[in-house]
């Protein structure tokens, strides 16, 4: 991850430590494509595919009626026969943004800011449930991201060796924990700015724990989002195109702006999505 004052950060980029103790990352999303437009069937093309343009018509209104706040709209794709689905698929494409929870939900953002494909799957990974979601964030999501959580970090009597400025960042984190919640403002302490030794990360790594959720993001150049083990607190974590960290932040939030979908776009989503159904209409 980055370069600064203190030297490279991030897999690999540090020496082991005495005791073993390394920086555990969880591993991403792979596989993410950029944006673009979607190739779309001619309409004679899509005859007898009704059942796939009602859901997506049914998306259009749901884009229509959003409101931050207001619990995200569900489309149910378990009717659709494989035809529809692959329809469903070549609209919907494949967006900036996509996320692993735990190893049973799977979203990814289409190329309709705010129109989200969820799948959940059961035991063998076998799909138990396909649904398009519309909102900033994934609902399915966010209801296991900190499920279990601890509601904060609980400061040692005596910190390892090495650990110099992790101490007053437990206090910070904590007093932003407490204040979470609708309208307030994320957080940020960017530790790319922030004097500290490998030790410090080492040491607050193992205290915030690792959470379920990993997030990708194209949008905002390569950005990695991941929950911690501790409430609202996210790892942060920017790079640029050779994979070294630039930037090196944990967020107190309940989500990170980074990984959602902002209204202006969510009503763009809706007028996009207006002009690809009229012309099978």
């Amino acid at each position: 991850m980055a370069i600064d004052s203190f030297g490279s950060v991030g897999p690999g980029s540090q020496p082991a430590e005495a005791d073993g103790g390394e920086l555990q990352y969880m591993e991403m999303p792979k596989g993410m494509l950029t944006f673009a437009r979607p190739i779309l069937p001619e309409r004679e093309d899509v005859a007898g595919l009704q059942a796939a343009l009602a859901v997506l018509s049914a998306v259009a209104d749901s884009l229509a009626a959003f409101s931050p706040g207001r619990p995200n709209a569900v489309h149910d794709l378990a009717g659709l026969d494989n035809a529809s689905l692959a329809l469903v698929d070549q609209v919907l494409g494949e967006g900036e943004v996509s996320v692993i929870c735990g190893g049973d939900v799977q979203a990814q953002e289409s190329v309709l800011a705010g129109v989200w494909r969820v799948r959940r799957t059961g035991p063998e990974g076998r799909l138990a449930s396909d649904t398009i979601e519309v909102g900033a964030f994934p609902s399915a999501v966010m209801a296991q991201a900190f499920a279990g959580s601890r509601e904060a970090l609980a400061a040692p009597a005596v910190y390892p060796a090495g650990v110099f400025n992790a101490p007053p960042l437990i206090a910070e984190i904590n007093e932003h924990i407490r204040r979470t919640g609708p309208g307030v403002e994320p957080h940020a302490i960017n530790l790319s700015l922030l004097p500290h030794t490998e030790e410090d990360l080492v040491f607050l790594d193992r205290l915030l724990g690792q959470g379920s959720v990993a997030i990708l993001s194209r949008g905002y150049g390569n950005c990695r989002v991941t929950t911690t083990a501790t409430r609202d607190v996210w790892w942060v974590r920017f790079y640029n195109s050779t994979e070294a960290l630039i930037l090196n932040t944990i967020e107190v939030t309940a989500l990170p702006q980074v990984a959602s979908a902002a209204p202006e776009d969510i009503a763009d989503s809706h007028g996009r999505l207006l002009e690809i159904l009229e012309v099978y209409r």
